[in-house]
């Protein structure tokens, strides 16, 4: 790394607890290592005359690795820079930063102290006169943009929306902006949460990299916090390269554990292995094996949910907003009302001393979200980081509890039909599916992040229903001997086999 980069570095972790507004505008200052990896992904025979973005410049890491790369390896004698930074502190720094370049090429640059999403738009809105006067098209964009969720009343909605970009975080309006401020054949660099990749929030945002761009590198960090530990980040992040206008082809997908890099891996994949063509949802998988994925290797677990009589939601009762309805522990008046620590293995632990309610009182404003007792299987929407499978299933046996009706908490997502249970096969089928390493895996490639929504279970690829029903005979035979070898031993026996009878 050169001095510069590592100065630079060491400026961050300096500045870092100075910034006052880190919170509000979602700011996380980008390590060396990795501003010097995004910058090596650009292509070099690309690297000529550059006009280079960066939006939310911060102390300009990011741009300094581009132009310390454009000096390295002499692609360019001269470069043109736009840095956009709103934060005060950091913009005095990043010009500091930009002037050290000035004797190393021909270096015309400009620093907006301007919010990017209002400077972006304003383009935009104006695009015949402002871009025609200024020329403003960029070559190379890099970015890490801010991480922030946007309220849907809030200015900043209203105004990506005005340029006809729909989505629901700043890193996103970030990176969608960026894109419709590139030229065709223009490259951009960016890292940004994987939360992106699945979900029904981002699905208008996938749809327009997919529509405007190229996907031709995706790099993922296999460890949750070590990235950008010194900000306590848990996120995964990827890193994303994009060509605007660009003809979609194979995939680079890039690995390593860290930002040191030190067990970087590198395959390419077919695009239909990134999103699968018949996919609505246009969820970006992000495979970290060359052999063949669970789907392929698994050619009977092909159908939907509807396709086996089964509909997950997300538990109906928000808790918060019916708290004087809540109770501690059930009393004259009140049902169940069933959180995600109530369910351990196959087990109902009710009621159960916890921080907690169990019960939830019965009436009218109740009544609607409230579901007849019954087989149920149930999957925690939050995991944490120490859990070692991304989904964890349970299963609410109506024995359990003595109450003609029950309710789920909004922490999970219920899997029922037509708001009624399912049959106890099912429910424990779908129980020792949902658990096996295998589905884990599988799970993991298109959800890089901490929940588990009702859209993702639906999106899945489930074994056919008679499979299931196996499944769960054979879980209700054998309560007290299952464990994870046990489900994904007999997981895998069953799918592989056609003509398997119930054991």
């Amino acid at each position: 790394m050169s001095q510069l980069l590592e100065t630079l570095d060491k400026e961050r972790l300096v500045i870092n607890p100075l910034l006052k507004r880190k919170s509000e505008l979602g700011q996380f200052l980008t390590p060396a290592s990795v501003a010097k990896y995004m910058a090596s992904i650009f292509d070099k025979n690309k690297l000529y005359d550059p006009k280079i973005l960066d939006a939310g410049a911060g102390i300009g890491t990011l741009t300094s690795a581009v132009l310390e790369r454009i000096v390295a390896e002499k692609t360019s004698n001269s470069a043109e820079v736009t840095v956009v930074e709103i934060d005060e502190v950091l913009r005095e720094r990043l010009q500091s930063t930009l002037s050290l370049f000035e004797n190393k090429l021909s270096l015309k640059w400009e620093v907006v102290p301007d919010d990017f999403i209002e400077w972006a738009t304003n383009h935009l809105l104006n695009e015949d006169s402002l871009l025609a006067e200024k020329k403003i098209r960029y070559t190379h964009a890099i970015l890490n943009p801010p991480y922030k969720k946007i309220t849907s009343s809030s200015r900043h909605r209203k105004l990506i929306r005005s340029v006809g970009i729909e989505t629901v975080n700043l890193y996103s309006a970030f990176l969608g902006l960026t894109i419709e401020l590139m030229e065709y054949g223009g490259e951009i660099v960016s890292i940004i949460p994987r939360s992106f990749c699945n979900g029904p929030y981002f699905r208008p945002f996938r749809q327009l990299i997919l529509d405007k761009t190229a996907i031709k590198h995706l790099h993922l960090f296999n460890s949750r916090d070590k990235a950008f530990k010194d900000d306590d980040v848990l996120q995964e992040n990827v890193i994303i390269m994009l060509e605007r206008g660009g003809v979609q082809g194979e995939v680079m997908i890039s690995t390593s554990q860290d930002d040191s890099f030190k067990d970087y891996e590198l395959n390419s994949y077919p695009f239909e292995k990134i999103v699968y063509p018949q996919d609505k949802e246009l969820f970006i998988h992000i495979p970290t094996s060359t052999g063949d994925g669970f789907l392929e290797r698994y050619p009977s677990v092909c159908f939907s949910l509807e396709d086996i009589g089964v509909s997950v939601s997300t538990g109906p009762v928000v808790d918060f907003r019916v708290k004087d309805h809540l109770r501690g522990m059930p009393e004259e008046g009140t049902v169940p009302l069933f959180y995600p620590n109530h369910f351990v293995g196959t087990t109902v632990e009710y009621p159960k001393v916890m921080k907690k309610p169990n019960a939830v009182v019965r009436d009218e404003t109740i009544e609607k979200w409230l579901y007849p007792n019954g087989y149920y299987t149930v999957v925690k929407r939050f995991s944490s980081k120490e859990e070692k499978r991304r989904i964890v299933a349970g299963v609410l046996n109506p024995n359990s509890v003595d109450y003609p009706v029950v309710g789920f908490e909004n922490g999970l997502n219920v899997f029922h039909y037509k708001k009624q249970g399912i049959p106890a096969e099912m429910a424990y089928g779908l129980y020792a599916y949902l658990n096996s390493s295998a589905v884990d895996k599988y799970f993991r490639v298109f959800n890089g992040h901490t929940q588990v929504n009702a859209t993702d279970l639906r999106a899945m690829k489930y074994p056919s229903k008679e499979k299931l029903e196996i499944l769960g005979r054979w879980v209700m035979s054998n309560f007290d001997t299952i464990g994870q070898e046990e489900i994904d031993r007999k997981l895998e026996e069953v799918i592989n086999n056609d003509k398997q009878n119930s054991s």
